[in-house]
């Protein structure tokens, strides 16, 4: 009788791609779902949870991505200090004018696994605010968000 066994993803067979996703009109918690599914390499038959599986996303024009609702006035980031009183809050609409790319890495954060694993699949992740990114030289594919709807 022949035994079965279970595949386990090592490291040295892995190959990692890179995907670029233009986050022009996309609405924020679902374009970050979708790259934390990427990350993870949850979309490979290969996916091993406790295995950095996923590939490389590269996101660009992170200024031009949407919230539904009142969040884009009453969404707050929060940041301490860690002096006393030393919280501060901020909104999306000022967060996204002064520093967009921050709000999509939060975002992405938010939908790893928050552990040493999560933190080394974040750094896979390459947030542009603008255009243009330095990664030519990988030659990334492009991909587009499934089931886009019109709202």
């Amino acid at each position: 009788m022949k035994k079965q066994t279970s595949f386990y993803a090592r490291k040295e067979d892995l190959e990692k791609e890179w995907f670029v996703v233009d986050a022009t009109d996309e609405i924020l918690g679902r374009l970050a779902s979708f790259v934390a599914t990427i990350l993870r390499g949850k979309h490979k038959p290969t996916y091993t949870p406790s295995v950095d599986t996923g590939d490389f996303v590269i996101i660009k024009n992170a200024e031009k991505v949407t919230v539904t609702g009142k969040k884009k006035t009453d969404k707050k980031y929060f940041r301490h200090s860690r002096y006393p009183g030393g919280l501060k809050e901020t909104t999306f609409e000022k967060l996204i004018e002064k520093k967009p790319e921050d709000v999509l890495y939060r975002a992405i954060k938010g939908m790893l696994p928050h552990n040493r694993l999560g933190r080394q699949m974040l750094t896979k992740v390459k947030i542009y605010a603008g255009e243009t990114h330095p990664h030519e030289s990988q030659n990334p594919n492009y991909l587009t968000m499934p089931n886009k709807e019109v709202l």
